[in-house]
């Protein structure tokens, strides 16, 4: 195969040849390693609950299949045909004439990332620590008290360099495992660290879950979870809440999937194994949703009160506060405890190492970089600007402003730029569902286009606008208006000028020379279809 058909140019061929997964099934477990994350387990099952307990799960998965699946085929599509990370995947969809003001779209993907891997880090460091603390239940009888005064010491919102031992060396031991898989590459690091910890992981959250159901009070909590409130069906909230589940659990449209989806062989499998990933991810939510209700159900029922009296059912307060309070007054507490935190450890960790791949990857394209060297510099940087801003006193404020910008801004504006600019400007929606038809096993119509091109940026757009109203009113959790100005909206500013200024840094070697395959021709087509049928 010539090297236009793969879709490389001959000199970057000739120097390095593009990182592979090695199969089919190390692309997909990493894929559902980067998707189920910390929100899968802390997040899910408490907006299940506060929106319609088990009748949402009819909008969860009308929002699953009329969004989560069709966007997630778009960053496959656009990953997989155009070879690269997200600014260069983008700078080749524009073509000569888009190209260039396109790859900062890619670029706004990449600082989202970058700004997600500072934080998140923080929290599996968080996660490792209590896993430690769950052996001798160190944070007694209060809770909230052991984890804001004794373990984070919160200070007031602001910016601090007086740092917590506690959190800054567990952090510093996160960066260095970090930096060690993606420094070793694609395959030998990011796929074989899933193989390890996806199976694991799934493994002690299913012995988790049974310990769970077996509990004093276990089916209460997963009445409260699962009896239905049809009456929530006609709030329009609650449909948003779903796709917003959605939309943050599968690691889509920032970045992610694009630069996953581009280390396949030419001749892979798209949507089949999307599916798998899809319906991985949201079966694993529901799995967390029995496990964790049923262990709030032997809460209440040591409280003697209902599950609906109980708070921190989400979150940080969920899995810090709420979770060591459950394991300190249950049989074999410290084995229980171990078991969650080390979940937490590990989703965390999978999902880390995909947010980092999309910077690293970014990176080493732009600037000829090897993926250790990429690995060693992004790592140092992150690593320092984490510790100084996430492992001081006012690490857990900066922590919770950044997040809610980030995602609830960030990505969502990104998912509205990829939608409108792909499908409307561009008009590649035709181009991209050639490309999965071409290479896939389960076909898309033109439903798809619609979907990622209308009623996806629709929906979006609406989550947008409300929640920057909402922010500009209200503000966020009682936090001083001048402390979001500088770190919410700064975050966003911090974005913006990343997709501004990055694309004029010039290319160590310029990503312009390429050809897609397969080429989007009647002739072409008809060949290769014929191929596939016969392959059959």
């Amino acid at each position: 195969m010539s090297s236009a058909a793969r879709g490389t140019s001959a000199p970057d061929a000739a120097e390095r040849p593009r990182e592979e997964w090695t199969g089919q099934l190390g692309f997909i477990l990493a894929a559902i390693g980067s998707a189920v994350g910390l929100g899968n387990i802390w997040r899910f099952p408490g907006v299940a609950y506060e929106n319609g307990g088990g009748a949402f799960l009819i909008p969860y998965l009308v929002a699953l299949i009329t969004a989560g699946i069709p966007i997630l085929f778009l960053d496959y599509a656009i990953g997989h045909r155009f070879r690269g990370a997200a600014p260069t995947a983008f700078r080749r969809l524009g073509g000569p004439r888009h190209g260039r003001w396109l790859e900062g779209l890619g670029w706004f993907q990449v600082a989202i990332a970058f700004v997600i891997g500072l934080y998140y880090t923080a929290v599996i460091a968080w996660a490792a620590s209590f896993f430690i603390f769950s052996f001798d239940l160190r944070w007694g009888d209060d809770t909230q008290a052991f984890l804001l005064n004794d373990y984070l010491q919160v200070g007031e919102p602001g910016f601090s360099l007086e740092f917590v031992p506690g959190v800054l060396i567990p952090l510093a031991i996160v960066w260095i495992a970090v930096i060690a898989v993606l420094a070793a590459g694609v395959a030998k690091g990011i796929q074989r660290a899933n193989l390890i910890f996806l199976p694991l992981l799934v493994v002690a959250f299913l012995i988790l879950v049974v310990r769970a159901l077996f509990l004093d009070g276990a089916a209460d909590g997963l009445n409260a979870l699962f009896t239905p409130d049809w009456a929530a069906l006609a709030n329009p909230d609650v449909w948003i809440a779903a796709y917003s589940q959605i939309f943050f659990s599968l690691s889509i449209a920032f970045g992610i999937m694009i630069t996953y989806a581009s280390y396949r062989r030419r001749r892979a499998n798209l949507t089949g194994p999307g599916l798998v990933v899809a319906f991985s991810n949201s079966s694993f939510e529901i799995l967390a949703g029995i496990g964790v209700f049923a262990t709030l159900g032997f809460f209440a029922f040591e409280q003697n009160v209902s599950v609906a009296d109980l708070e921190g059912l989400t979150g940080v307060g969920l899995s810090f506060i709420t979770f060591p309070a459950i394991v300190s007054q249950m049989p074999g507490g410290p084995i229980f405890g171990a078991l969650f935190f080390g979940s937490l450890v590990m989703a965390g960790f999978t999902s880390l190492l995909s947010v980092l791949q999309v910077v690293s990857a970014a990176i080493q394209e732009k600037t000829g970089l090897s993926p250790r060297r990429a690995a060693v510099a992004l790592g140092v940087v992150s690593a320092i600007l984490s510790i100084l801003l996430f492992s001081t006193t006012t690490g857990l404020i900066a922590l919770d402003t950044t997040d809610h910008w980030a995602n609830n801004i960030g990505i969502v504006a990104s998912a509205i730029a990829t939608s409108v600019l792909v499908i409307w400007v561009l008009r590649k929606g035709g181009e991209l569902r050639f490309h999965l038809n071409a290479v896939s096993t389960f076909r898309v119509g033109r439903v798809w286009v619609f979907l990622v091109g209308g009623l996806a940026p629709v929906v979006l757009t609406y989550m947008l606008v409300t929640r920057i109203i909402a922010l500009l009113i209200d503000g966020y959790e009682g936090y001083p208006g001048e402390y979001l100005a500088v770190v919410g909206w700064g975050t966003v500013l911090l974005l913006v000028v990343a997709a501004v200024v990055l694309p004029l840094v010039p290319w160590k070697r310029r990503p312009d020379d390429f050809t897609a395959w397969p080429p989007v021709d009647e002739a072409s087509a008809t060949t290769l279809l014929a191929r596939r049928k016969d392959a059959r």
